[in-house]
C-alpha cells in the first residue's frame, strides 16, 4: 500500500482566515454591527432611533442657521431672515420627499419653526425667532428632571420602548441608576442652554444668540445621546433584565 503524500500537495485546500472589518465603534465600544438595541448597538443605531441620526439633527439646525445669515446678509432685515428660514424648513422636506427619506425630523420641528416665524413677523423682533426654543428647551429640561427626581426617568422608558420591554428596567436597580443618570445628562444640556441664551435673547444679540444655539444644539445633545448610550449599555451588559417565567408571560 502506497502512504498518502506528506507534502500536502493532495490534501484538500485550507481556506483563507475570514478577516472581518470592524469600524471606529468597534474598537472603542468593543461591539460590532449590533443589533440596534442599547446594549448592543452602534452610536449610530442609537441615535437614528432617538434623534434622527446625524441627519436628523442637521435637519433640525437647518433652518436656524439660514435665518441667522440671511438675517445677517439682508442687513438685519427681519422679514428676509423669517422667509428664508421658512424656504429653508420646505426645501428639507421637498429634498427628503423625492429621495424618498423619512421626513420625520422635518415635520417634527414644523410647528416650531412656524411658530418661530408667526412670533418675530408680529413683533418684528430678530430674536422672538429663537423664543419657542427657549420655551420648549426649559419645559423639557423640567419634565425631564421631574420624571427623574420621582423615579420615573423619561429615557428609561424611551430605552425600554425602542428594545421592546417597555418596563423590564425597573426590576435591575443597576438600570434604573443609569436611566437616570442618563435622564440628567440630558436635563443638563436643556438647562446649560437656557442659562446661556436667555441674557443673549434679554440684551438683544441676535447674533451672538443665533451663533450660541447652534453650537449648543445638536452637539450638545449628540454628546448627551452618547453619554446616555455608554452608561445603559453598561447597565444592561452587567445587569440584564431577569428572564420571565412563563407564568409571568401569560400573566
Amino acid at each position: 500500500m502506497t502512504d498518502a503524500p506528506t507534502d500536502g500537495t493532495d490534501a484538500d485546500p485550507v481556506e483563507p482566515e475570514q478577516h472581518h472589518h470592524h469600524d471606529v465603534t468597534e474598537v472603542l465600544l468593543g461591539t460590532d454591527e449590533g443589533t440596534g438595541a442599547p446594549g448592543d448597538a452602534t452610536i449610530e443605531q442609537l441615535m437614528t432611533e432617538s434623534i434622527g441620526g446625524w441627519r436628523g439633527l442637521f435637519d433640525t439646525s437647518f433652518p436656524s442657521l439660514v435665518y441667522l445669515i440671511a438675517y445677517t446678509v439682508s442687513g438685519k432685515t427681519v422679514s428676509t431672515a423669517v422667509w428664508a428660514a421658512l424656504a429653508a424648513g420646505a426645501l428639507l422636506a421637498v429634498e427628503r420627499l423625492i429621495r424618498r427619506k423619512s421626513v420625520r425630523q422635518v415635520v417634527s420641528g414644523l410647528p416650531l419653526l412656524l411658530l418661530s416665524a408667526w412670533l418675530t413677523s408680529r413683533s418684528g423682533r430678530a430674536e422672538d425667532f429663537y423664543l419657542p426654543g427657549l420655551w420648549l428647551g426649559a419645559a423639557t429640561a423640567i419634565g425631564l428632571a421631574v420624571s427623574a427626581l420621582v423615579g420615573h426617568p423619561i429615557v428609561g422608558y424611551a430605552v425600554g420602548a425602542f428594545t421592546g420591554d417597555l418596563v423590564g428596567w425597573r426590576e435591575v436597580p443597576e438600570q434604573r441608576r443609569a436611566a437616570s443618570l442618563a435622564t440628567w445628562f440630558f436635563v443638563a444640556t436643556y438647562a446649560l442652554r437656557i442659562v446661556v441664551k436667555l441674557p443673549l435673547y434679554w440684551s438683544g444679540n441676535v447674533e451672538a444668540l443665533g451663533t450660541v444655539g447652534l453650537i449648543m444644539g445638536w452637539p450638545l445633545l449628540a454628546l448627551s445621546a452618547y453619554l446616555s448610550y455608554l452608561v445603559i449599555r453598561k447597565a444592561r451588559r452587567d445587569a440584564p433584565v431577569p428572564p420571565r417565567s412563563t407564568d409571568d408571560e401569560h400573566a
